[in-house]
């Protein structure tokens, strides 16, 4: 379904998190390549709890966090430092991250700030072994163009990149330690964002000037969007985790819906003169049940609704309901949901049972009846969870964090974070930015037209190059004078085959990629070549290209060599040269190719055979 966004009043803003691709991280000398566990990985354990602001305060969102009791168990690898445990105090802030920072304020036309200093964030989810994010100001008040407008850059920050969610445990947490302290900015946009379509085209821009800079980390989960949506009579709503671009307009039409939809349920709630009642312990209602979920659980929990009979299950959003936003927070409580009258009887749970359940809760037919089925302490927190949202649902929409599903709708994740969750950090020193020597770099737009005009690439395979994750490379490259068309060939064409015939290209690192193409360039390997040369230092990194080359069988062959390997292919083939002359050319080409296996260069060859096909027709 459309809405009219300008009649709803939709506002929207972003934050865009991306991480950089720096030697170490932010406040230690530790890499920043990801690891995968093994066997032999150590691994500790911490309990979270958080602590209050500088002036007193608790933040909402840390202070529902901590009501959940989770082990957070942490994956230390053989490059895991003590400042990552939380056992010694962070370093100075890293200088090449802070440059990389300025390279893109400067390309979002921010100002920077006169000093940054680094701040403390609250995050107890077990994310950070400290119990806090590290954050840093360092730029504010840029601006952006798109088809429907300016969108203004209220802030960029320099962050400490979370540790990896490995394992959920049904007593917590196992994160990984090797991302935890990445560098990152995060970039937020002023709330200038009106349309769905005019929100994924600020995030594609920011992007690609992320990727301008070509020191960013590329591939899944190294760039996030969070989406901030309301409308005039709704509420602000975070949405975490946004993983792709094409999402984000499917994620904000879909918001929009959400709001409308929970907006005319309050209208109705509040016709009906709705309101929650204390929670109830209904236990004995289910002692012979034949519900398996209900049977097994220790205590059952329940609440009258009154007057939300047919809301709970009315859709929200596709295949969520009213039922599914109580759901959420119950689930978030430790339970494993809940159940409710409007989708009752059902899951083992009879009509008999369902009227002795109103009956407990002195329900009528215009009420609806919530449940909880869990271990007691479990069902007390979850089911009082379930009614302040019921309670929120007849005021409105309320202002939440919550996760973007793939489906395009999102869940409850936990109420909007305050500015109590902020206070300095006193381990990390301040530093005052210079921008007066940072040159903003070529904007991929631009670089592909210059790829185009001055390196002769066609309009398709300067784009991917520019766009593409090796466009450092084929830079590289071309600065040390290899051929435009081989180098971007090279890079988006033979390692696009190569992984689909399952060769390791991850293996391959920039330096192998560098002297495959120089040694190309110096006629040390023939064109033909590169990709079993590339597919040897694949499946063993240690090769050098040299000796890459001789396994693969590539050692060069001299001119007279090629001459004599054409010659004997046309003798063989003589009927076809005498009957078909030139036209003989391609098939012959072929098998010339074939047997030269990569030995010598396609023009060389070329060349010699046309001289044999001339003096034999």
């Amino acid at each position: 379904m459309s809405h009219d966004y300008e009649a709803l009043g939709l506002v929207a803003g972003l934050e865009i998190h991306q991480q950089l691709d720096t030697e170490t991280k932010l406040f230690c000398n530790c890499p920043t390549e990801r690891r995968e566990p093994s066997a032999s990985t150590r691994s500790f354990t911490r309990y979270l709890h958080p602590t209050k602001s500088e002036l007193g305060e608790l933040d909402d969102a840390a202070l529902e966090e901590s009501r959940v009791d989770r082990e957070f168990r942490y994956l230390a690898f053989d490059t895991t430092c003590l400042v990552e445990e939380d056992d010694e105090p962070p370093r100075r802030l890293d200088g090449e991250a802070l440059e990389t920072a300025l390279e893109i304020a400067a390309l979002l036309d921010c100002t920077v700030v006169d000093r940054a200093h680094v701040m403390r964030k609250i995050v107890v989810d077990g994310s950070n072994t400290s119990g806090f994010q590290r954050s840093t100001l360092v730029a504010t008040d840029g601006k952006i163009e798109t088809e429907d407008g300016s969108v203004g850059i209220a802030d960029m920050l320099l962050e400490e990149e979370s540790a990896a969610r490995i394992e959920e445990r049904d007593d917590g947490v196992t994160y990984g330690l090797d991302r935890l302290g990445i560098p990152l900015v995060e970039i937020g946009t002023e709330p200038d964002i009106r349309t769905p379509r005019q929100a994924r085209e600020a995030a594609e821009r920011i992007g690609m000037m992320l990727r301008s800079t070509g020191r960013v980390k590329r591939g899944l989960g190294t760039i996030r969007q969070d989406v901030n949506v309301s409308i005039e009579e709704g509420a602000r709503v975070e949405m975490k985790g946004v993983q792709s671009l094409e999402d984000i307009d499917d994620l904000v039409e879909g918001e929009v819906a959400r709001q409308v939809e929970l907006l005319d349920i309050a209208a109705e709630l509040r016709a009906n003169d709705a309101s929650v009642a204390d929670p109830i312990d209904v236990t004995a209602v289910f002692e012979e049940t034949d519900s398996g979920v209900i049977a097994g659980a220790d205590a059952v929990r329940a609440i009258r609704l009154e007057g939300f009979d047919g809301l709970v299950g009315r859709e929200i959003q596709p295949d969520r309901r009213l039922g599914t936003e109580l759901s959420d927070h119950a689930t978030r409580h430790g339970a494993g949901g809940i159940f409710h009258t409007d989708e009752l009887p059902a899951y083992g749970v009879t009509a008999s049972e369902v009227e002795s359940l109103r009956a407990a809760v002195d329900a009528d037919g215009s009420d609806a009846v919530a449940l909880v089925a869990a271990e007691a302490a479990v069902a007390e927190t979850a089911i009082e969870a379930v009614a302040d949202r019921a309670e929120a649902a007849t005021e409105g929409v309320p202002e939440e964090t919550r996760g973007a599903n793939e489906d395009g709708t999102s869940r409850y994740l936990r109420p909007l974070p305050g500015a109590a969750r902020m206070y300095p950090e006193t381990d990390v020193p301040p530093v005052a930015p210079d921008p007066s020597e940072i040159d903003p770099p070529e904007l991929l737009t631009e670089r592909v037209e210059r790829y185009r005009s001055e390196l002769g690439l066609d309009s398709g395979l300067a784009e991917q190059v520019a766009y593409g994750r090796h466009m450092t490379i084929f830079e590289r490259a071309v600065e040390r004078g290899v051929d435009p068309t081989t180098a971007a060939g090279t890079l988006e064409s033979t390692l696009t085959e190569l992984r689909r015939d399952d060769v390791p290209v991850g293996e391959l690192t920039g330096s192998a990629l560098l002297n495959t193409l120089e040694a190309v360039e110096r006629g040390d390997l023939a064109k033909e070549g590169i990709a079993p040369v590339l597919s040897e230092l694949a499946a063993d990194p240690g090769l050098s290209v040299p000796e890459a080359i001789e396994s693969a069988g590539l050692a060069g062959v001299d001119r007279e060599a090629v001459r004599e390997t054409v010659r004997e292919v046309v003798e063989r083939n003589g009927e076809q040269v005498e009957s078909e002359g030139m036209g003989a050319f391609s098939a012959l080409m072929g098998e010339c190719m074939g047997a030269l296996r990569g030995k010598a260069d396609g023009e060389v060859v070329s060349e010699l055979l046309r001289e044999e096909i001339g003096e034999r027709s």
